[in-house]
């Protein structure tokens, strides 16, 4: 009708002296008829979301009517032998006006209609074109009151939703386009709308919304709007954790039941990170009794407090021991009193540099505290004692990492001379626990930056508190004694990546916060490891858990090290810590002692 009103109306305004019904006015007529359909197809004028349109969509009508009034010129001359360039002038004048101003004249009424309060309109990508994305769509379009979100468009790696219009919003491309989309539509805000979507493939989304300038939310997942947990809008943002490429581990829940459940659970550091998650995680499971250990009193307090309202409902019988691991005596009277079934060993100092400059310090937490810990379990003939231990203990560099290898060497020497089965866990850093690198960048992003990272080549792997929790008490569940139980921590991740990740997600970009490089500290590793060369073992136990051989241990130069440490300087005992970690021959400083 556009077409046919044009032309004719043009026949007015420009006097061609030409009947209504003449042969060269059909003829012209079906021209324009048939190449604007052709090059509306070509242009794809009729799978444009008109209430959206813009610059690029008028140049698309532009190309699409010349190119039509090109080709009817062309009949014209052939069929007629005369081209009517007025008529054809005019024709295209009014052929643009109408269709195009139509499709604007929507596009403002439109906006007029659902116009937001000033400041709260944000023009909205919706990655997925599925069921989840069009249910958030149709909730924005018809019930989001205030109008604050404005669905523009949809991403989707399906070919088949490709260029199709959903409820009036188009499918603009795959999600490799989600940086040109973003630039071309002036994005604000961008919703990931598919649940089902896994942690690499998150991940790999995240990396192309992060090149844009708008703020990426992901929806909740479909199952909770379906049972009206989550409503559509409440969108969450973007977590490091989901960033690291790898799925949750499931755990065993039949034999973690077995372990714990109706048992005595005693968690040392349990006012840590690691400490305090473990101990959520073991209540869940119902034990008798868990008795939170620590040094602390505040940190101690506030996990009683949290417990106690998490599970008021359960019979679980919580108790909390303020004692220093040092403190021998005093170790062994808890033992005594409580007898535990199962003991998780998190306390430990874990700070690479401050270790550095105390490593008598190391030495009486990571080393004398383990030792006495362990000898109170096998006195108090506690069933499973369970070390918590890192990656910075295999082939240590540092005097944290030698301090906690040196552990595992303890539990290890106790497995073979007690009752009780000793095993230790070990895995990376933990994304979030306190003293870690995301606390401080956040922090650092507060203050309008630089983030701070020693090595652009640095790499470390990561695993969140709730996870790497579970995955302890998986491992105590599986022990059979004596065992490096190793968690598969997936690819490590580079720790300039990381900030870059947080950075974004704070909703800055890299550029300006800053990233400054400090350089390496004393006792740093640009790489961790997980197993030393001569503990490799292919067996997989569980998901994501495998066994570390064991290795013959010397208790003895252990114990000279514990008699002559608080002689040595500072230097000395590093060294000392070094050379015994790695299993080096005997250095001067340990032979002259005897036991």
């Amino acid at each position: 009708m556009i077409v046919l009103s044009a032309i004719f109306i043009s026949r007015y305004l420009v006097s061609v002296p030409l009947d209504l019904f003449s042969t060269p006015l059909i003829i012209t007529s079906i021209a324009l008829l048939l190449s604007h359909h052709l090059f509306a197809l070509v242009y794809k004028l009729y799978k444009r979301a008109w209430e959206y349109a813009s610059v690029g969509e008028l140049i698309a009508i532009t190309k699409a009517v010349t190119l039509s009034i090109a080709v009817a010129s062309v009949v014209q001359l052939i069929f007629l032998q005369e081209v009517y360039i007025r008529l054809l002038i005019v024709t295209w004048m009014l052929h643009v006006l109408f269709i195009g101003g139509s499709r604007f004249c929507w596009r403002i009424a439109r906006n007029f209609l659902f116009q937001a309060p000033e400041g709260q309109h944000k023009r909205t990508l919706i990655i997925g074109a599925g069921a989840a994305g069009t249910m958030l769509a149709r909730q924005l379009l018809m019930d989001n009151s205030e109008k604050e979100l404005m669905p523009i468009a949809f991403v989707d790696d399906n070919p088949g939703k490709q260029n199709l219009s959903i409820m009036g919003i188009p499918v603009v491309g795959g999600t490799s386009s989600i940086e040109k989309v973003s630039k071309e539509l002036d994005i604000d805000y961008i919703v990931i709308a598919i649940p089902s979507l896994n942690k690499q493939q998150l991940k790999t989304i995240f990396e192309e919304c992060s090149k844009t300038s708008a703020k990426t939310q992901i929806m909740p997942m479909l199952e909770h709007i379906a049972t009206g947990k989550v409503l559509v809008s409440q969108f969450r943002d973007v977590q490091v954790e989901d960033l690291l490429g790898r799925e949750p581990v499931e755990l065993n829940l039949e034999s973690i039941s077995e372990f714990v459940t109706d048992k005595v659970v005693l968690v040392t550091g349990a006012g840590g990170s690691i400490g305090s998650e473990v101990c959520r995680q073991i209540s869940k499971f119902h034990p008798r009794k868990l008795i939170l250990l620590g040094h602390g009193e505040n940190s101690i307090y506030t996990i009683e407090i949290e417990l106690k309202v998490l599970f008021r409902d359960s019979d679980i019988l919580f108790y909390t021991e303020i004692a220093d691991l040092q403190d021998e005596k005093k170790i062994n009277a808890i033992m005594e009193e409580h007898r535990p079934d199962v003991v998780y060993h998190a306390a430990a100092h874990k700070h690479v540099p401050l270790m550095q400059r105390n490593p008598e310090e190391a030495v009486k937490n990571n080393v004398i505290g383990t030792l006495n810990a362990a000898r109170a379990a096998d006195r108090a003939g506690v069933g499973i004692f369970v070390m918590i231990s890192t990656d910075k203990a295999v082939n240590p560099t540092s005097v944290m990492g030698s301090t906690k290898r040196i552990a595992e060497m303890i539990i290890q020497y106790m497995d073979r001379t007690s009752r009780t089965k000793f095993v230790a866990v070990r895995f990376g850093n933990v994304l979030g626990s306190r003293g870690s690198v995301i606390p401080l960048f956040r922090k650092q992003i507060e203050k309008g930056g630089p983030v701070t990272v020693t090595h652009p080549d640095m790499v470390r792997y990561f695993m969140t508190i709730p996870e790497a929790s579970r995955l302890v008490i998986q491992a105590g569940a599986l022990a059979r004694g004596g065992e490096i139980f190793v968690l598969d921590m997936g690819e490590p991740v580079k720790i300039v990546d990381l900030a870059k990740n947080v950075i974004r997600m704070s909703g800055y970009s890299v550029e300006e916060i800053g990233i400054v490089y400090t350089g390496m500290r004393p006792g740093e590793k640009l790489y961790e490891e997980l197993l030393k060369e001569n503990e490799v073992h292919d067996v997989q136990v569980y998901p994501k858990i495998y066994i570390g051989k064991s290795t013959e241990v010397d208790f003895k130069r252990i114990e000279r090290m514990l008699q002559i440490y608080p002689t040595l300087s500072i230097l000395e005992l590093r060294q000392l810590l070094l050379d015994l970690a790695n299993n080096k021959p005997e250095e001067s400083l340990l032979s002259p002692v005897t036991i």
